[in-house]
């Protein structure tokens, strides 16, 4: 794409502009200005009004798909987490089953999203997304411990009557990173060395789900914030830790479905879960 750049002196006016363009309905004083950042040789040089129009009819209409081009190119991010409240999020907590009376496990304490850690359970995305990059910063609210990103979820309390069918990050202090299978398999290099004999993997109940992440001491001090970054595109799964590549998972069993953020023992804070899509792969 060529470089826009900012001609010198005075950009032209909008009115001598729509003379020489015919921009129809007075589109324009909205377009002259970005039209204008462009060289010449994309969109046409100003030639002052004249009382005959020029008859370059195409040319608002190469601006226009030129501008709209340009601005679908950038993928948007979008804060999945909006500093106020769960909009956008339900929660999956069994004890809550019976008890309306029982303590929140998810709220928003001073602009953070907190996960309580107790009682134990996930909140969860109303939407489902595929092809992302999620940029997760956390840090351990009290004591460190339990808790994790589930990506691909998809069907409620599919293992020990809690977990959602998805495959989890880790968050875990000290195993930032790993992989857990819930109802979802994932394949790494150094299979057996990551998980074991492959007659004991599987995806359910006792079964060897987790996968080592590849990385030591990726993690901050507790107390301190983290950047988790897991990127889904198609069949793979890629997770760094602090610009750390810890892990990266292929031939996925899912490639889309709701995030779900755990309550899992220890209290943790998160300041930003923002996503961005992607392209599929290639």
């Amino acid at each position: 794409m060529t470089r826009a750049y900012q001609p010198t002196g005075e950009s032209p006016r909008a009115e001598d502009v729509n003379g020489v363009f015919g921009f129809p309905w007075g589109l324009g004083p909205a377009l002259s200005r970005e039209c204008w950042k462009h060289p010449p040789g994309l969109i046409g040089s100003y030639v002052p009004r004249s009382p005959t129009p020029a008859p370059m009819k195409l040319l608002p209409l190469a601006c226009l798909l030129t501008l709209c081009c340009a601005c679908s190119s950038t993928p948007q991010s979008v804060a999945l987490f909006n500093g106020e409240d769960l909009s956008g999020w339900h929660s999956d907590v069994p004890a809550a089953d019976d008890n309306p009376d029982a303590p929140a496990s998810f709220t928003v304490r001073d602009g953070l999203l907190v996960s309580m850690g107790n009682p134990p359970g996930h909140l969860i995305t109303d939407a489902s997304y595929r092809d992302f990059r999620l940029v997760v910063e956390y840090r351990w609210a009290g004591e460190p411990g339990n808790c994790g990103i589930l990506v691909h979820a998809s069907t409620p309390r599919r293992l020990y009557g809690m977990f959602p069918q998805s495959i989890e990050c880790q968050m875990y202090v000290g195993n930032a990173g790993d992989f857990w299978c819930i109802g979802e398999d994932i394949k790494v290099d150094d299979m057996e060395a990551r998980r074991g004999p492959p007659e004991k993997w599987g995806v359910d109940g006792d079964r060897a789900r987790r996968i080592l992440n590849t990385t030591d001491g990726s993690e901050h001090e507790p107390g301190e914030w983290n950047e988790m970054v897991i990127e889904c595109r198609g069949a793979t799964i890629d997770v760094w830790v602090n610009g750390d590549q810890v892990n990266h998972g292929y031939e996925c069993t899912a490639d889309h479905g709701a995030i779900a953020i755990q309550a899992e023992g220890a209290p943790c804070e998160f300041r930003k879960v923002e996503l961005t899509p992607l392209d599929g792969p290639s």
